[in-house]
């Protein structure tokens, strides 16, 4: 794993955007938000304009030309620099190739698990299980969407194929813990009796 000038997977994100062509901070954010970006990368416009900053620190991209409207305030469209396209494809190829321990907050809820009575533990599930559903439901549409190719909306396959997994998870969890003959939650229940 390299250690990244700009390691906020937004700068990720914007030098792919400015590898195309050279765009205004406000563009970039726009851009990012037409082709669904929201749904994978956590962004704000601030942000945007931050992680620029960052970016353009780091000789990662340039500013390539100043204009002023008027008495707006001053536009300065960035492009990419050679650095920034080595960077951008030595950072693609670390994340596509290379899995790493993330840390998403259910996985975190679930090593904390115990501290709640199985019955409690059981109807969260279920209604975790409603809204995974509905998030199936939503991906898959967005899927079937009108994407001028699947490979545009490859995330949102990711996605399903996520919730797919989550979804079979909390199923068998839920089982474990009702099981009538072998499941977990009699002895679990003991335990926040005697608490």
């Amino acid at each position: 794993m390299t250690k990244r000038k700009v390691a906020n997977l937004l700068g990720l994100a914007v030098l792919a955007y400015l590898s195309r062509a050279p765009m205004h901070p406000y563009e970039v954010s726009k851009t990012l938000r037409a082709h669904g970006d929201d749904r994978s990368i956590k962004f704000t416009h601030g942000s945007v304009y931050m992680v620029i900053e960052q970016l353009e620190k780091a000789g990662l991209i340039a500013a390539q030309e100043t204009t002023r409207n008027g008495q707006r305030p001053e536009r300065t469209v960035y492009g990419i620099t050679p650095d920034g396209r080595a960077e951008l494809e030595d950072w693609l190829r670390d994340l596509v190739g290379v899995p790493r321990h993330e840390f998403p907050a259910f996985g975190s809820a679930l090593s904390l698990i115990g501290a709640l009575h199985p019955d409690v533990v059981v109807d969260l599930l279920r209604q975790r299980l409603v809204l995974l559903e509905e998030q199936r439901s939503a991906a898959a549409a967005l899927a079937d969407g009108a994407a001028p190719h699947p490979l545009f909306l490859v995330e949102e396959a990711y996605r399903q194929g996520l919730l797919e997994a989550e979804i079979a998870f909390v199923h068998r969890f839920i089982e474990q813990i009702t099981d009538p003959v072998s499941g977990w939650g009699p002895m679990w229940a003991a335990y926040h009796q005697t608490q």
